[in-house]
């Protein structure tokens, strides 16, 4: 699956923003991306829209809910990496170097969302530096994954996606948690 391109991103902000302004909902997602935004200019405001807005926790969540949401996000973009890493490792046949890397690639992914998935669970019990931290380790982890591909010379990844996503969803998680009062 391609990337979305940033107008589609906006487009679908706009039209989440319409949509919990005329449903009566209030517009924490929007509210709350747009303070992380504000405060991380590492933080893509229509991509946290988009992406924390899709999820079915978002319409009652708080600024601590969203910090949640948005590392279970983690944890299934992990998900599915290691999905498509064990759907490249049995339909394209990679060679020696690139299926070792991506065998790595599948172990880290595993670990990284076992990290997210750490993290909600601290931020959860409001130990937010812990799950920072364990934030920062998920990206860390896939930063790994980067490295084995770039050594095994599969360029361009086949997992770049996932691993764009992994630190976009990372920023603004901890971004998020930054907000928390």
């Amino acid at each position: 699956m391609a990337p979305l391109p940033q107008a589609v991103h906006l487009l679908l902000a706009f039209a989440l923003a319409l949509g919990c302004l005329a449903g009566g909902a209030t517009a924490t997602v929007v509210t709350t991306c747009r303070a992380a935004a504000d405060s991380d200019a590492r933080v893509d405001y229509a991509f946290c829209v988009a992406e924390l807005g899709m999820h079915r926790e978002s319409p009652d969540a708080d600024t601590w809910g969203l910090a949640k949401v948005a590392a279970l996000t983690g944890v299934n973009n992990a998900d599915n990496a290691v999905y498509d890493i064990k759907a490249l490792l049995a339909n394209k046949r990679p060679d020696g170097p690139t299926r070792a890397a991506l065998e790595k690639c599948g172990r880290l992914y595993g670990s990284v969302g076992f990290a997210f998935a750490e993290a909600d669970d601290e931020i959860n019990n409001r130990r937010y530096a812990a799950g920072k931290a364990k934030v920062a380790e998920a990206v860390s982890l896939a930063r790994q994954c980067d490295d084995a591909l770039a050594v095994a010379a599969a360029v361009p990844s086949p997992l770049a996606q996932h691993s764009s996503y992994n630190v976009r969803i990372a920023d603004i998680c901890i971004a998020i948690t930054n907000l928390i009062k």
